[in-house]
């Protein structure tokens, strides 16, 4: 074997920009195509979002104007403008920024002086623009190269605050399409953390007054047991309430503004705090799962120079930054809601005594269920040893490992459609469950079912979300079914499964429908793989008169080369989002209640385009 050859010329220096475009993922985690709220178009746009956040929280602007056309996006604070001389440094120099005063920014969420860089790196087209004490200048870019620069700042009339708008590039987010309900999620947080700050998205206005008081009497998907408990304190604010039907915990946590939405120290914390402080109310050993079966809240913290376990601040990492007094962060957090918990507790007996009976009936459950649950977990335990359904990767969610977040369950039905994807999937990341028909319809029925019946036993195990979502196994729970009325029909029976015993895996984003082609069409030179009727249509135009139509009736039929296409770096996912208007049981009784007519005619019209093809073919 010749030896390779080590010099000078190996060595390589790259410059910021090439590094944040080689290596985008160590700046804004994954790339994704916007059908994920964390995929990095969104972490762009929060980027932006954040410095205009941090000038509001020093007093300085009310008002943020948030303006999507097409595929750019641009943002308008009011704040006190990037000061003229340095809008090039702020812009195009890495590790430049005001954030590193801490007199300047107290308790800011973007230190690293990397944040708009790395927009402008990662944007086809990025402009940036001031205005300060009636004057304005601006710089426009591509891929961090100046292609514009105002030499000279010009006179304006536009009230101080910075411009910016950015189109991120096709060559990293490939076929991205912003999704406008994550952009007022997003949004919507901004104004629950911020009381007295106006957000405008397109014209329509997003403001709270009751910050996560409100947050949670937004999301709620039905009454809950007792009014939420709203507690403040300094630079903390916490909210909980218990859910009357639904299982699982949901929370929400946000440090310094940032929704930390794989949680971390300040979650932990809180979790901790809650089952201590109704130990310590009712004088009872309550298993911590009945406390917190149910249990809806949301906490916010500001520490000073937070540190998080990525680049993306999605997870608190921090121990020992709490504001004042040296307190650890847990001593600090699990100290307050003890405190004032007690008190709410203390002053609405008849909160409390909701909140008793919700935790009594958990119990009681949880009893009537443990005989059960200890069958079950025995059978899971020997199926795991040579559990023919599920073909395990060798990356998981919550490893540390950088393709961790890549980690994804493929959920299919039949031997024939596993096969297939089995063969092409990325055994580093991507797992197979395979079911053997259509599954039960859980619809109306107790936890108990999860564990009577074998196949949802053996997927609770799979995906380890018996006690929640804290040690879920893969980051991307995705339905692989065929794109027909039977196919479709599996999807509502999973969705149902996971809406009725698990919603927080769909309110946090896990759950996705796998989108694959329609048709192929190809001659001798060219082939496509059509995922719709238009797409389709520029094939044959492509291709010519002589072209080859292959239509794909369902997965079996797709052989595993061509699976390969379709989940890989172009996989096209739809992510399961729940709808805010409506609660969690009325979705369940549209799906799966008695209402027959109405379900058909929702299947029929998702199966538009399908029929309309095929009636084009019989007509050909």
């Amino acid at each position: 074997m010749a030896k390779t050859k080590y010099t000078e010329e190996d060595i390589k220096t790259l410059e910021w920009r090439e590094h944040i475009r080689l290596r985008p993922g160590m700046y804004i985690g994954k790339r994704g195509d916007g059908s994920a709220p964390d995929d990095g178009i969104y972490v762009l746009l929060k980027e932006v979002i954040d410095n205009c956040i941090d000038e509001f929280v020093m007093g300085h602007g009310k008002v943020i104007e948030v303006k999507l056309d097409g595929d750019s996006i641009s943002v308008r604070d009011f704040g006190r403008g990037i000061p003229l001389g340095k809008l090039m440094d702020c812009a195009a120099k890495i590790n430049t920024g005001a954030k590193y005063d801490s007199e300047a920014f107290q308790k800011s969420v973007g230190l690293n002086g990397v944040g708009i860089k790395a927009v402008n790196a990662l944007s086809e087209n990025f402009q940036v623009q001031a205005f300060r004490e009636g004057k304005t200048k601006s710089i426009t870019f591509s891929k961090a190269e100046v292609t514009n620069e105002m030499q000279r700042a010009r006179s304006s009339k536009s009230s101080d605050g910075t411009f910016l708008s950015f189109k991120p590039d096709d060559d990293i987010f490939n076929d991205f399409k912003w999704r406008e309900e994550f952009i007022e999620n997003m949004l919507w947080n901004y104004a629950y953390l911020n009381s007295g700050l106006t957000l405008v998205f397109n014209g329509k206005k997003y403001k709270a007054k009751e910050g996560l008081k409100e947050l949670l009497e937004k999301n709620l998907s039905e009454e809950p047991l007792y009014p939420v408990a709203h507690l403040i304190g300094n630079d903390i604010e916490v909210a909980i309430t218990h859910s009357s039907s639904q299982y699982g915990e949901e929370y929400y946590s946000f440090v310094n503004g940032q929704h930390t939405t794989q949680g971390g120290t300040h979650q932990a914390a809180f979790r901790e705090a809650v089952v201590k402080t109704v130990r310590d109310h009712f004088k009872k050993t309550f298993d911590p799962s009945d406390i917190r079966q149910s249990i809806i809240g949301a906490i916010s913290v500001k520490v000073q120079e937070p540190v998080f376990e990525s680049q993306t601040k999605t997870k608190l990492g921090s121990t020992h930054t709490a504001p004042k007094d040296g307190l650890a962060i847990r001593g600090w957090i699990v100290g307050f809601v003890q405190d004032q918990l007690d008190n709410y507790l203390h002053r609405n007996p008849d909160a409390a005594k909701a909140m008793l009976d919700k935790i009594q009936r958990a119990e009681k459950e949880r009893k009537d269920l443990k005989g059960i649950r200890k069958l079950a977990k025995e059978r899971a335990k020997k199926a795991k040893i040579h559990n023919k359904k599920l073909r395990d990767c060798r990356v998981h969610y919550g490893d540390r490992h950088k393709r961790a977040n890549e980690s994804t369950l493929f959920i299919t039905e039949g031997d024939s459609a596993s096969g297939s994807i089995t063969t092409a999937r990325d055994v580093d990341t991507q797992a197979v469950f395979s079911l053997r028909g259509k599954p039960l319809n859980s619809f109306g029925l107790s936890k108990k079912v999860v564990y009577e019946n074998e196949e949802f036993n053996l997927l609770q195990h799979a995906l380890d979300i018996e006690d929640g979502l804290e040690r879920l196994r893969y980051n991307n729970v995705v339905l692989a079914t065929d794109a027909d009325v039977d196919g479709m029909h599996i999807r509502l029976l999973l969705i149902t499964f996971f809406l009725q015993f698990f919603p927080e895996l769909i309110r946090e984003g896990h759950l996705y429908i796998l989108d694959t082609p329609l048709f192929r069409v190809r001659n001798k030179q060219k082939q496509f793989y059509c995922y719709n009727e238009k797409e389709r249509k520029e094939a044959i135009d492509s291709c010519g008169k002589g072209a080859e139509i292959t239509r794909f009736k369902g997965l079996g039929e797709i052989s595993p080369g061509e699976f390969k296409e379709f989940i890989g770096d172009g996989m096209r996912l739809d992510p399961v989002i729940l709808d805010r208007h409506k609660s969690e049981s009325e979705m369940l009784q549209f799906y799966m209640g008695k209402n027959t007519p109405d379900r058909q005619k929702f299947i029929i019209d998702n199966l538009k385009v399908e029929l309309d093809l095929l009636n084009e073919e019989e007509v050909a």
